[in-house]
């Protein structure tokens, strides 16, 4: 046999073996948990190499939208759908909760190195640009011992469409009735002051290099960025630092009344451990998936991640889902049809 028809062989035997039903699946949202989305889905792919899960960390308002326009095969967002962004669809859209996580109030203040203690209302006073000075009695009077500048604050928030400021806003809109008349809660707002920066990696880079400023981030990035965050005065007058216990702590009194579509809050949660600015962030899944392959994979992933991906949450900093959540989801992924 020449050397020709070896290869014709080997080749046809390769084509033969190839997977069936390799597929490229697309989508797009959150930059809150893209750290362990980017995780799960290299690891998946591992697991799978026919299966290839493409995801841009576009923000929640992004991920949203693009599923909207069926531009991807699903979406994220730490913020769950309004009935009006549901109805808008035209089509049904499922909420598949993924990890917990916490948003964080990151700083950066010449000379002050340690942990910063925060108020509900010193927070929403900053934000609102009604604390303007970092030694204002507000922040100065849960800081004893800290030397404080008379620096103005410099004010960062997200200027795009993001889960991690519905959270934010969210958890402001609960503890000061001021926010929730003028500013209220939502993936984008009208903020009253600050510089905007792209994703949580741009709100991250602002703060790096803005002396004086405080800004809002998801966990994760305010640690891999070396970025002192503070501890925060939760519902039972405790201050706590995010922490995996913490988040966890939040979801522990959501979990026994969980909604059917999964759609809730546990920002300012009860509870003298939980840490306020917590939330779980979801995958948006269409109900309805057309390609029976693409069906398949999505669903087998799913699967996946309520089970053996869990594992990689914490050294990520995520909190894995209570058990009672990972069970009702594990029931709803039969709804994906």
């Amino acid at each position: 046999m020449n050397i020709r028809k070896l290869l014709a062989l080997a080749l046809l035997a390769m084509l033969a073996a190839a997977p069936a039903w390799a597929q490229n699946i697309n989508a797009a949202g959150a930059t809150f948990p893209y750290p362990i989305y980017s995780k799960w889905f290299d690891e998946y792919h591992k697991l799978h190499p026919n299966v290839q899960i493409n995801y841009q960390s576009i923000g929640s308002g992004g991920g949203i939208r693009q599923l909207l326009d069926k531009t991807v095969d699903f979406g994220a967002s730490d913020g769950p759908m309004t009935d009006e962004q549901l109805q808008q669809a035209g089509f049904k859209i499922l909420h598949f909760p993924t990890v917990l996580g916490a948003a964080v109030p990151s700083y950066n203040i010449p000379g002050v190195s340690g942990e910063l203690k925060f108020t509900p209302e010193a927070l929403a006073g900053i934000f609102l640009g009604k604390v303007t000075k970092w030694n204002d009695p507000a922040i100065a009077g849960a800081n004893p011992g800290v030397k404080l500048p008379a620096d103005d604050i410099v004010v960062i928030h997200r200027s795009d469409g993001s889960g991690t400021t519905y959270i934010w806003t969210d958890y402001l809109a609960k503890v000061s009735t001021d926010w929730q008349s003028k500013v209220g809660k939502n993936t984008s707002v009208n903020w009253p002051v600050g510089l905007g920066g792209k994703g949580n990696e741009g709100v991250a880079g602002l703060l790096k290099q803005t002396p004086d400023s405080i800004g809002y981030v998801e966990l994760i990035y305010a640690i891999q960025n070396s970025l002192p965050y503070g501890t925060v005065k939760n519902s039972s007058g405790e201050f706590i630092k995010a922490s995996l216990a913490g988040v966890s702590a939040a979801a522990a009194g959501a979990t026994k009344s969980m909604p059917e579509d999964f759609r809730v809050s546990i920002t300012n949660s009860p509870g003298k451990d939980a840490y306020p600015i917590s939330s779980f962030t979801w995958l948006l899944i269409p109900a309805q998936i057309q390609d029976p392959a693409k069906k398949a994979a999505i669903k087998d992933f799913l699967t996946w991640m309520l089970t053996s991906g869990q594992q990689f949450c914490e050294p990520l900093a995520y909190a894995k889902l209570p058990k009672e959540v990972v069970a009702k989801e594990q029931k709803a992924v039969a709804l994906v049809q």
